[in-house]
Formats: structure tokens, C-alpha cells, sequence
């Protein structure tokens, strides 16, 4: 993961809870899955919401070629380089800056169609996930039809890489903690973020309640 923040795409639509973002399939820096990204809202807000699906449409032409037999590579290349179908990502909210309070709760307000969509930096992501004591993991826990396990372990995962390198390498413990607290009385639940969290980060020691 770098520290550099670059725009992702633009906004397509939007909502409360989250909106959704394309960006042509050429992009060679494609965010990825649990990606911390922000979108703006007026001059004085960014809406911080997490990457958690992402997918390709097909079209007549994609259908042709994928039955085809030997289609030649430069045809292929061209296809996805000139394609104006995009590449989609599904994005959940999980908070917001304002000036320069964060605030773990869902924006006033979505964001506009066709605004720019950045993926945020190491810094910001420090700075979001450091903020308060994890707020924004109610937002995740309450998600319906995504795979809230293995995005919470990819966040995780990710902000730990941050978190470390700025000096706070037991981020990710407070995290696990946090989980098992707010977890403790949906059992199946817990044991399905804690097996996700065992499979991004096996160095993570042994956490009260449970294997993180």
C-alpha cells in the first residue's frame, strides 16, 4: 500500500448509506477491495466510505469475444482500452470529515453524480481510523447483502499496514478488541470476522475472547 491518494473514478450514484463510483478498466492503479475512499460533499465536507464490491459489466461486444476462438491479443487489448463501460465499486459509508473534525456517522448528505472519488491516503486512513474508538464499525457490522467478514478483515489489514508504519502497531489489537465487544452477543457472527481477521493477519497474537 502507498501513501499517495489519487482519484479513482467519478461518482455514478448515490446515497445516505453509500454510493457507487466507475472508472475506466485501463486505470493500472484500480483501487481495490476495502479501500478507504472520499468523496466530496460542497467545499467544506468529504464523505469517507469503504470499497466493497467491485465489478465489470459485460456488453454484445465482450459476449462475441469471450465465445470466439483465437481472438488475437491486440484485439482483446484494444477492447479493454477503448471499452466506455467502466469498471464499478460499491462503496458503504462509514463517516465523514467536516473542517477538520471526522466524524463517524453517516454524511448530511450524498454526494453529486459525476464528482471525483479519491482513494485516500495513508495518512488520511490513519487519521479516520485513529479517530475516536472505532464508531464506524457499526456501519460495517449492520451492512446487509456484502461480505462483512472478509471487508472488515481487508480494512483491518490495511490499516494495520498504515497504523505500523506510523508508529502504532497495536492498532489492530484495539480493533480485534473493539469487535469481540460489540460481537459478543451474535456468536456465528464473531467467529466469522475473527476466522476472516486469522486469515489477513496471522501475526496478530491472541486476543481476550477469542484467535484474532
Amino acid at each position: 500500500m502507498t501513501s499517495a491518494e489519487y482519484i479513482v473514478g467519478r461518482l455514478l450514484r448515490s446515497g445516505i448509506n453509500g454510493f457507487v463510483a466507475g472508472c475506466r478498466i485501463s486505470e493500472r492503479e484500480a483501487p481495490s477491495f476495502g479501500a478507504l475512499v472520499r468523496a466530496p460533499l460542497g467545499d467544506s465536507i468529504q464523505v469517507y466510505g469503504l470499497i466493497y464490491d467491485i465489478h465489470v459489466d459485460d456488453d454484445g461486444l465482450v459476449r462475441q469475444l469471450a465465445t470466439a476462438e483465437n481472438v488475437d491479443a491486440t484485439v482483446i487489448e484494444d477492447n479493454r482500452l477503448n471499452r466506455n463501460v467502466p469498471m464499478e465499486m460499491s462503496v458503504l459509508a462509514v463517516g465523514y470529515r467536516q473542517g477538520e473534525a471526522i466524524h463517524h456517522l453517516l454524511p448530511p448528505r450524498p454526494p453529486l453524480s459525476l464528482d471525483l472519488i479519491h482513494q485516500c491516503s495513508q495518512e488520511d486512513l490513519v487519521e479516520f481510523t485513529g479517530t475516536g474508538r472505532f464508531g464506524y464499525f457499526r456501519h460495517l457490522l449492520r451492512a446487509q447483502d456484502m461480505p462483512v467478514s472478509e471487508l472488515l478483515a481487508t480494512h483491518v489489514e490495511q490499516a494495520y499496514q498504515a497504523h505500523s508504519q506510523a508508529g502504532d502497531p497495536d492498532w489492530a489489537k484495539r480493533a480485534t478488541q473493539e469487535l469481540i465487544v460489540l460481537l459478543r452477543d451474535d456468536y456465528g457472527t464473531l467467529m466469522s470476522v475473527l476466522s476472516a481477521l486469522s486469515d489477513a493477519l496471522p501475526e496478530l497474537p491472541a486476543t481476550e475472547g477469542g484467535q484474532a
